[in-house]
């Protein structure tokens, strides 16, 4: 069987294999200790987990957060989610084919009390704002306790190794986001009053001010707090088109989960949907593991992430298709191609301007909702609650460390165990940090006839420093009042010494160096490179690009080095014509021909789209009702079970209320469907104190 895992990674460290031995359908296979089942499924090409009990469809891993039941499997006879669960020593894995049958019980098992455990603070989730509240109380000696689903700390940042943007000074701007999970931990780790529950959900707030806690997967314990901060992040946002729920379709926090925390490769061919920071950094990612980027459709005129993400993509050969929409995912039990086309400025397709491409994986990054219902019942409750990072505002992981920190020492003075001041700055801050991109001006490249200069290729206004800290002459200057402002350098040709440390260290990569010292006809650039040495060596030749992505040479490479106390990021060398050095950004990685369209398109059917994954309710069954008069999300989940799966609608809802808003529906006609006051299923013997039997 073909081995899909990362052998090696610019960035991340391949850590010695320390294997156990497990079975699929009765054939041994090798994982990980310390995988899930899910990624030592997709280690050894495994991509369908089962198939759906109502049409049989194939069913996949699709969002690796325990939100949706999609890569559900039966472990040792029992159905468990594939993302959430742990490989075990000889465990038995099989697919879930239509229902799982409920186990025999022949007698009443042995039950205990639920534990119950007061505790001043409690945080649910332990991501960059969670543990960055944490820290402020652990600082003020504030007993708290924080729970967090996964069994790693530092939610989405375990899966971020580009660097940060935002302030240098605030929130580790310039540190790669996987350092600054294991920064954040080990802070927290260091104060004894702060207790850590790792593989713990939280199940539910309940109107009696206590919170349901399922602790390590097997024990259920109500915790009543005195105050509640809800850090439980986001969740993606799903989209639907035709083929969206075959085996190969992935939100964006799937991908790269198997990609870099649990270095397995998830496709050979990707395609992008969604234009934002997250689905530009997914494709920058898939790269970095060797994944070819077919493409990005993004249905705006522009992306709507930072401009320097966007730039990294089209200067290494990745096409962006702003004003396109995808139509359908095309396979039979798999992706096998992707069909886009443009739209118009209703956001219509426009026949006849429909492509196919052909890919294994696509990749949906149509943005986040927060996951903020315990929030939302703790007020409802009267219980004393806070809420920061993505839960609270969507906005960059920079700005969820602040605001993380904000809410711990507001939380502390709630308590009255804090005396100290909330400087009106960090608010100020905060609010830097959460801002959307500015306004983008025109890229003006300065001539270099002589000495040397940093070529800053950075045009968007965004809160972002780290740059005007790495010259060590202070020459790159951005302003400390507001560092959305664009970077500036204040020298000429005859200051900068070409230590390249701008070039290595620029979070967007969007810095080079002309250096017209040795030949003012024929000047060396610095170019930063985030790939393996293997790829690309001395006396090689690349083709590099400018920002739009249009290549402008073929060149000798003359070097490749690392700069000192600059980890992980390359500078390689070229000696490129006078005429475009300034215009050089970047360098190819992949060929075009990963990226060109199939000769025919392939056709879609809009209404037989699946909205509901978990129930396989289609977009027009849905239509159907709406048209008939249906505004009762209730009375639609009666007549199709839309929204009666696993999920709990957290996935439908709002593709439903499109449906709505399609046909002319407005919100104030629509009656809310009844929120399912458990986040996540759970066998009942769990809330009952089920025993083991003897």
């Amino acid at each position: 069987m073909t081995d899909f895992r990362i052998k090696q990674h610019p960035i991340l460290r391949i850590p010695e294999a320390d294997e156990i031995t497990f079975y699929w359908q009765g054939q041994e296979l090798v994982a990980q200790k310390g995988e899930t089942i899910a990624s030592a499924l997709f280690a050894h090409g495994i991509r369908v987990f089962g198939h759906h009990p109502r049409d049989h469809s194939p069913q996949g891993l699709f969002c690796a957060n325990g939100q949706c039941s999609q890569c559900m499997v039966l472990a040792n006879g029992k159905p468990l989610k594939s993302c959430m669960e742990l490989v075990e020593q000889n465990m038995h894995v099989a697919p879930m084919e239509g229902l799982p049958e409920l186990p025999r019980v022949d007698q009443v098992p042995g039950m205990k009390p639920v534990q119950e455990i007061e505790v001043p603070v409690l945080i649910i989730g332990g991501g960059p704002s969670g543990l960055s509240a944490g820290i402020e109380l652990g600082k003020r000696g504030v007993r708290a306790l924080l729970v967090d689903d996964k069994h790693r700390l530092g939610g989405k940042l375990v899966l971020q190794t580009h660097r940060f943007f935002g302030s240098t000074n605030a929130v580790y701007a310039g540190t790669r986001g996987i350092d600054i999970a294991t920064r954040l931990e080990e802070d927290l780790r260091q104060y004894s009053s702060v207790d850590i529950w790792t593989r713990s959900t939280c199940l539910a707030v309940f109107s009696d001010q206590k919170v349901g806690i399922l602790k390590q997967g097997d024990e259920y314990v109500l915790v009543k707090p005195q105050i509640l901060l809800v850090a439980s992040g986001a969740r993606e946002k799903f989209l639907a088109f035709k083929g969206n729920t075959l085996p190969g379709v992935f939100g964006a926090g799937a991908f790269q989960t198997l990609v870099n925390r649990d270095l397995v490769k998830p496709a050979e061919k990707l395609f992008i949907v969604g234009g934002g920071n997250v689905g530009l950094i997914a494709g920058y990612h898939a790269l970095q593991a060797g994944i070819g980027v077919v493409g990005l459709a993004e249905a705006l005129p522009e992306c709507g992430g930072y401009k320097v993400h966007k730039d990294k993509l089209t200067r290494m050969g990745v096409p962006i298709y702003t004003s396109h929409t995808v139509l359908s995912a095309n396979g039979r039990d798999k992706v096998g191609s992707i069909t886009i086309a443009k739209v118009d400025s209703n956001f219509k397709p426009i026949p006849g301007t429909e492509k196919s491409f052909e890919c294994d994986s696509v990749l949906v990054a149509v943005g986040l909702d927060p996951v903020n219902e315990f929030y939302l019942k703790a007020i409802d409750f009267g219980l004393t609650a806070f809420v920061a990072g993505d839960a609270e505002e969507i906005a960059e992981a920079s700005a969820a460390i602040f605001s993380g920190k904000i809410r711990g020492v507001e939380i502390a003075r709630a308590l009255g165990l804090a005396t100290d001041e909330i400087p009106r700055s960090w608010y100020r801050t905060s609010e830097i940090l959460k801002s959307r991109p500015g306004r983008t001006v025109s890229e003006e490249l300065p001539e270099v006839t002589a000495g040397v200069l940093p070529i800053i290729h950075c045009t968007q206004e965004i809160p972002c420093n780290p740059c005007s800290s790495l010259c060590p002459h202070g020459l790159i200057y951005v302003d400390t009042k507001d560092i959305r402002q664009i970077p500036s350098f204040l020298g000429n040709s005859y200051c900068c010494e070409a230590c390249e440390r701008c070039v290595a260290g620029c979070p967007g990569l969007a810095i080079t160096l002309v250096d017209s010292r040795g030949n003012p006809t024929m000047p060396i650039v610095s170019i930063p490179y985030e790939f393996t040495r293997e790829e690309i060596r001395k006396s090689d030749m690349v083709t590099v690009l400018d920002t739009e992505g249009t290549a402008l040479a073929e060149l000798e490479v003359l070097s490749v080095h690392a700069i000192s106390n600059i980890d992980r990021t390359l500078v390689v060398q070229v000696q490129a014509p006078h005429e475009i050095a300034n215009r050089i950004a970047g360098i190819r990685v992949q060929e075009p021909a990963v990226t060109q369209p199939l000769d025919q398109y392939i056709d879609h059917i809009a209404d037989d789209m699946i909205v509901c994954r978990c129930e396989r309710v289609t977009a027009g069954e849905l239509r159907e009702l709406i048209q008939r008069g249906y505004r009762d999300m209730n009375e639609i989940k009666i007549v199709t079970r839309a929204g009666m799966g696993a999920c709990g609608s957290k996935t439908c809802n709002a593709i439903i209320h499109r449906l709505f808003k399609e046909e002319g529906i407005a919100n104030e006609e629509i009656t809310e469907g009844t929120k399912r006051p458990v986040f996540v299923e759970v066998a009942l013997g769990t809330f009952a104190g089920e025993t083991e039997q003897e």
